[in-house]
């Protein structure tokens, strides 16, 4: 008997504890509490009240599955339980199961008629779901009726016809919805629509498709099985873009259904999951290589292809040790893919492809080259496009050749390695360079480009010097074509900027480049020219803003830089890279190393090659351009390249951005800029996304972000929580000092703001590093992690890390107190504050953890700063208010004089809240009888 007792009041006083951490706003612990609780209690209704109030917390929490789950074994107990009811209500309503939400409200309001609170939620839901529910009610039996409405020939009623569309596309969002349709034979329905071959009928077909399949495998099998790929790669090869667009969407949601399984709360026959959907799969990639090549297919069916592709062979982590699908998609579909690569409209019987296409094809190339894991692999890829093109060059015709080196230019853009390796083919190069004399335009053209990307190495470039220039500089002087001009221009920028920013190292003549930039600017700004044409005059511009003049008058050019942020946001999407790197030059956000002087002398002594910066890449200068660029838009440009979902933004493309974010938020003046134009959403993308240093770099402009704006404004809503992720990577010890402590500011103006965002930062394993940093010699880094340490403490999970026996982390902010360095001091003094606040076995240990204690308490007291002096009273109040032997040792040091002293500096306002903490000492010894209290006889 008597163990049941002990173990009931176990239970008690862990819901009790529960119930405080709960109003703290501490719900992880609280949550913690109450499942303990519930391990330990037998009694029913003890459970289901633990259950109610684990609800409570796993809506605090955002976990509504589980609040909703706990809710219900609540009311198993006690049908009646209306706190159990409303909580259920509240998941119900945010897991989108609004009819059933409503129910459990009124089941509420008729338990408690009068419950203001009750009211206003049925009224507020009610209104929100007024028209879903008639939507619902009217669907139950009449799923077949919008079918009949949709299909009906005779139907002349548009508005009609498209309200019964949308009405199908929403019903398939809800998963009750979903089901409706499936079960009221509205695949072979759908199929019905798609045969009209009238847009809109398709287009809702498609839509109403991608629900049903989103999320969901066993349907997904079975539409796939009803269906066919096949019925589902025509409609996508279809020469109607919007369409192709939407037979891509549903194929992207079924690959996403049949690889993730179940991925939401779906009960039933309907859940059974298919355990191994790699057939189903390889079936689907088998059909998308096969329409690559397929003359039938439009362009938007191709790049569609190429963009599933893209999204579904390559591992989305290196860490995952199967890269089979690559393997098989590169022995099975290489050849097509480099056909789609090479394909020239201007060529009978070529497959038609427009320059996206080909950019869509570079890109895959390079994703599946990236993701072979041995040389074997990756010899085996070369050797493939190396047996392509060798057989399209020798075997083909002078078109044969043409399209051979068109493939070159393919694998230079992607993988370079094997673009490289066919470029060294035999008699590739020269027909390069022969072709460039021809009169055929396709053929200057494509050896032009084939010029262009070849001239990427030094080597090359070297080579390419000495034999293409002349041809180069004849054909943008003496041939008419703009096309075929602008880009033997484009070649003359890339090799004259084959110094990069080395000012002692020009490949042409004095003022060159000026002329060549100028002509450039004059190209872009000239709107009668088609933009995939005017995209290689920023090309041009890439290669040229290497040279600081040609920066300096590009920034002054407000109409070219408009022209080039319009391009940046046109459907044309293969300028992204060019653009940014025209923008990183301009606003000097490229890596440079800094020269040892030493070895500058010795390089000098040994007449070897030095560098020289160009006067106008000094600070000032680039400052200057940076504040140019962000007054004619450049914010609005990067926004639109980075929402874009092209092949075109890579992965180099996102670095490039990255770069210049960070060039553009460097003073703190122009950061609210940036964030007011959508900078701050653009950003956690590209910090979450892309290469280590791209994401890095995104990641420092978030911190500068956060260190100087109100970041409740500046990431308004969820995205707060998205921006911790990337200020903890800069914690990591391969990021610089400055990257670490621009880190610790930005978590800690985050970890005073809410219990939530402290606990993201601790799921994200923090709490270790920013401790590692607080023993960092570098002085800024270490009071930087001891400032972060002060707001995290306000976590008991952080607080319970300083209570661990044998742990230094407690002596250190004490040791921190006594320290020299004001800012560490306040700091450590505000951290122990806040521990002694929260934990009275802490303050017990202050006494145990050095000797020096008192001595340093005495000095927070006695020193000049009011700030240190206060945050020193509240540790003594703290100290004495959790121990009456502990105030004893207190009031018989010299800290009892110094209390005295402190106590009567009411009257000075700025040093009032020290007096206040120090009579609140005296207080308390008198309430312990330490010391006798002060009379007004006395006093006078």
């Amino acid at each position: 008997m008597g163990e049941t007792n002990t173990t009931k009041m176990n239970s008690d006083n862990l819901r009790e504890d529960g119930n405080k951490h709960f109003k703290s706003g501490d719900y992880e612990t609280a949550l913690s509490c109450y499942t303990k609780a519930l391990r330990l209690s037998d009694d029913k209704k003890d459970a289901a009240i633990l259950h109610r109030n684990r609800s409570a917390c796993y809506l605090k929490l955002e976990d509504y599955a589980k609040a909703e789950d706990d809710a219900s074994k609540a009311l198993e107990v006690d049908g009646g339980d209306v706190k159990a009811l409303y909580r259920r209500s509240q998941a119900l309503e945010k897991l989108g199961k609004l009819d059933q939400a409503i129910l459990d409200l009124r089941r509420c309001l008729t338990l408690e008629p009068k419950n203001k609170v009750f009211q206003d939620a049925v009224r507020n839901l009610g209104v929100r779901t007024q028209e879903q529910v008639q939507l619902m009610s009217s669907t139950d039996s009449r799923v077949d009726q919008m079918f009949q409405i949709l299909l009906d020939p005779e139907e002349k009623d548009v508005e009609k016809q498209k309200k019964a569309a949308q009405n199908l596309v929403v019903l398939s969002r809800e998963d009750a919805g979903a089901e409706k349709i499936f079960r009221s034979d509205g695949v072979r329905l759908l199929q019905r629509m798609l045969e009209t071959k009238k847009t809109d009928m398709m287009l809702a077909a498609l839509r109403t498709l991608v629900g049903l399949c989103t999320g969901h495998q066993s349907r997904t099998v079975s539409i796939l099985s009803a269906v066919g790929m096949e019925t589902f790669c025509a409609v996508m090869a279809v020469d109607n873009e919007p369409v192709s667009l939407a037979a891509c969407s549903v194929l992207h949601a079924m690959f996403d259904a049949l690889k993730e399984g179940m991925t939401k709360d779906i009960r039933g026959k309907e859940a059974a999951v298919v355990l191994d959907p790699s057939k189903e799969l390889k079936s689907m990639i088998h059909h998308l290589l096969e329409m690559l090549t397929q003359p039938s297919v439009s362009s938007h069916g191709r790049e569609n292809s190429l963009n599933l592709l893209i999204k579904v062979v390559p591992r989305k982590s290196l860490r995952d040790p199967n890269n089979g699908m690559t393997l098989w998609v590169i022995d099975n579909g290489l050849k097509k893919i480099l056909e789609v690569g090479g394909s020239l409209t201007e060529i009978p019987g070529s497959l038609p492809v427009t320059e996206t296409t080909r950019m869509s094809a570079s890109v895959l190339l390079n994703k599946l080259f990236d993701d072979l894991r041995c040389e074997a692999e990756r010899e085996n890829f070369h050797k493939l496009c190396e047996d392509y093109v060798r057989s399209l060059f020798e075997n083909h015709g002078m078109d044969g050749k043409l399209r051979a080196i068109q493939t070159v230019s393919c694998l230079l853009q992607g993988p370079f390695e094997a673009g490289n390796r066919t470029l060294e083919l035999s008699g590739i190069m020269d027909s390069i360079i022969t072709l460039c004399a021809s009169e055929r335009e396709i053929d200057q053209q494509v050896a032009v480009e084939a010029l262009i990307h070849a001239a990427g190495k030094a080597k090359r470039a070297s080579f390419i010097t000495a034999n293409g220039v002349t041809l180069l500089k004849d054909m943008y002087k003496k041939n008419e074509n703009d096309a075929i001009r602008i880009r033997a221009l484009v070649g003359l920028c890339k090799l004259g900027s084959a110094g990069g920013t080395d000012f002692s190292m020009k490949q042409f003549a004095e003022g060159s480049t000026l002329k060549l930039a100028k002509q450039c600017r004059k190209w872009l700004c000239n709107e009668s020219i088609q933009s995939g044409t005017r995209r290689w005059a920023v090309e041009g511009l890439a290669y040229l803003t290497f040279d600081a003049d040609v920066k300096e008058e590009f920034v002054e050019d407000k109409d070219a830089l408009q022209a080039m942020f319009s391009l940046a946001k046109s459907q044309d999407k293969t300028v992204i890279f060019a653009v940014a790197s025209t923008l990183v030059n301009c606003t000097n956000s490229y890596d440079r190393e800094e020269i040892d002087p030493q070895m500058l002398e010795l390089a000098k002594y040994a007449k070897q090659h030095v560098p020289e910066e160009h006067p106008k890449d000094k600070k000032e200068f680039v400052e200057a351009r940076v504040c140019k660029l962000l007054v004619a838009g450049v914010v609005s440009a990067l926004v639109c390249m980075v929402k874009n979902e092209s092949p075109a933004l890579t992965d180099s493309s996102r670095e490039l951005i990255s770069r210049v974010f960070l060039a553009l938020v460097q003073k703190s003046e122009d950061r609210g800029n940036v964030v007011a134009q959508g900078g701050g959403k653009a950003l956690i993308p590209l910090a979450l996304e892309g290469t280590e240093v791209g994401k890095t770099k995104a990641a420092q402009a978030l911190a500068k972000i956060t260190i100087t704006s109100n970041p409740e404004i500046a990431f308004p809503g969820e995205r707060i929580y998205e921006v911790i992720r990337p200020l903890v990577s800069l914690l990591h010890l391969t990021c610089t000092g400055l990257q670490n402590f621009e880190s610790l500011m930005a978590l800690t103006n985050l970890a005073g703001i809410s219990e939530r965002l402290r606990s993201k930062i601790i799921k994200e394993k923090a709490v270790p590093m920013i401790e590692g940093y607080m023993f960092e010699e570098h002085e800024m880094i270490r009071v930087a992690a001891t400032e972060c340490m002060c707001n995290l403490t306000m976590s008991q999970e952080v607080q319970e890390r300083f209570m661990v026996e044998g742990s230094d982390r407690l002596k250190l902010i004490v040791l921190y107190c006594g320290e020299d360095d004001e800012r560490l001091r306040r700091a450590a003094a505000g951290t122990l504050a806040m521990l002694t606040s929260l934990e009275s076995k802490i303050c017990q240990r202050v006494t145990q953890v050095t000797a020096h204690w008192l001595e340093i308490l005495q000095a927070l007291l006695l020193g000049e700063n009011i700030e240190l002096q206060h945050r020193g009273g509240i540790v003594v109040l703290n100290m004495m208010a959790a121990d009456k032997e502990l105030a004893k040792i207190l009031m018989e040091s010299e800290i009892f004089e110094i209390l005295t002293v402190l106590a009567k500096n009411e009257e000075d306002e700025k040093k009032r809240p020290v007096s206040r903490a120090a009579q609140e000492c005296l207080n308390k010894a008198v309430e312990y009888g330490l010391i006798k209290p002060n009379l007004p006889s006395e006093s006078d």
